[in-house]
């Protein structure tokens, strides 16, 4: 990897267009960004099983890394992510935010991570207005209950959720 590396984390249990809103902006500031799926021992009923979550996140990014001329790198981490962060050179940490209520968690975070990782800096990226209130939590509540979620996923997720 050369370059400025980020790690932008999450579970992308659903991938989302928020997701992807902040992913298509972080590449305008790194030249690697690498893609932290979450590993949780403790979720119970994923939407998407971690295998499916990486070949969405493989099939989604690669057209994305083309466009951009960013590389990307998708990696399974579990326990703490500034860990994880610096184990894949990463500089930056890349957080997406909706709302204030977003923005005072990440703060607490931000202050926690400073203190085990003083050299990982992170940035937020505040959500575009079109997709601000997507939620993958609320994107899974509405696929649980058999409503139509295709305004708020890419259309693999929609063909994922098909297929299983």
């Amino acid at each position: 990897m050369n370059g400025l590396v980020g790690f932008y984390p999450g579970s992308f249990d659903p991938l989302t267009n928020g997701h992807l809103d902040v992913i298509e902006r972080a590449c305008k500031l790194v030249d690697t960004l690498v893609v932290g799926v979450g590993v949780s021992a403790t979720k119970k009923n994923p939407m998407f099983s971690h295998a499916d979550r990486h070949a969405i996140l493989q099939q989604v990014l690669a057209p994305v890394g083309i466009r951009t001329n960013t590389e990307f790198k998708i990696v399974d981490f579990s326990g703490l992510m500034v860990n994880a962060a610096r184990e894949h050179g990463a500089k930056l940490i890349i957080r997406g935010l909706r709302d204030t209520t977003d923005y005072n968690y990440e703060m607490q975070m931000v202050g926690m991570n400073a203190q085990m990782a003083p050299d990982l800096q992170t940035v937020f990226l505040p959500s575009s207005p079109p997709v601000r209130h997507i939620s993958a939590t609320l994107v899974r509540q509405i696929a649980e209950m058999g409503g139509d979620i295709s305004a708020f996923v890419p259309p693999i997720v929609l063909k994922a959720l098909k297929a299983s």
